[in-house]
């Protein structure tokens, strides 16, 4: 997701966080607004078992947490890729690993809220972070630190069916819970 002066970028992950964004654009004074919808079939999120995606006007928001304790580690997605945070998640919970996802459709937003909600989301005491984006990861270590793992794509013209491009790239839980147990690992204290 790339940043541009004065120009709001919101990047949803679903058909939910879609009609969120043009409540958002519409409700812009004069600013520059671009909405970036993805090709791919995405599954619409089942809002009832996580958080609405009224959070989408503060450009990033818990969409998933850890129950009852502090996560140990923070997947932070935008469009697609919020999906497959949610998969790893799925599976990192299965093992008794406390994950937060947090969807981020825009940075702009985001960093306009206040630093009590910015923190709330992403507690600046964990340091275990994964951003799941499939371009340039370029930017995100605003978001995961410098020691975060960040997935992402830094080459163009890459040609394959789009699966093989995925699990190339890795674009995959598999590799999203990877990352996100090496980043406890390499945070424990």
């Amino acid at each position: 997701m790339r940043s541009m002066p004065g120009l709001i970028v919101i990047r949803p992950c679903d058909a939910n966080e879609v009609r969120e964004a043009w409540k958002v654009i519409l409700q812009l004074q004069h600013k520059p607004a671009v909405l970036i919808l993805t090709r791919q079939a995405v599954p619409t999120i089942d809002r009832s078992r996580y958080a609405a995606a009224a959070g989408l006007t503060r450009g990033a928001y818990v969409l998933a947490d850890a129950a009852g304790a502090d996560p140990e580690v923070i997947l932070i997605g935008t469009g697609s890729e919020v999906s497959l945070c949610l998969e790893a998640y799925e599976q990192l919970s299965k093992e008794g690993v406390r994950a937060r996802v947090v969807s981020m459709p825009s940075w702009e937003l985001f960093d306009d809220q206040d630093s009590g909600y910015r923190d709330s989301v992403l507690p600046p005491h964990v340091k275990a972070r994964v951003s799941v984006e499939q371009a340039s990861d370029f930017g995100w270590t605003k978001y995961t630190g410098t020691d975060g793992h960040n997935i992402g794509i830094e080459t163009f013209g890459a040609s394959a069916p789009l699966k093989q491009l995925l699990k190339k790239f890795g674009f995959t839980a598999e590799n999203v819970v990877a990352a996100a147990r090496s980043q406890i690992a390499r945070h424990r204290h």
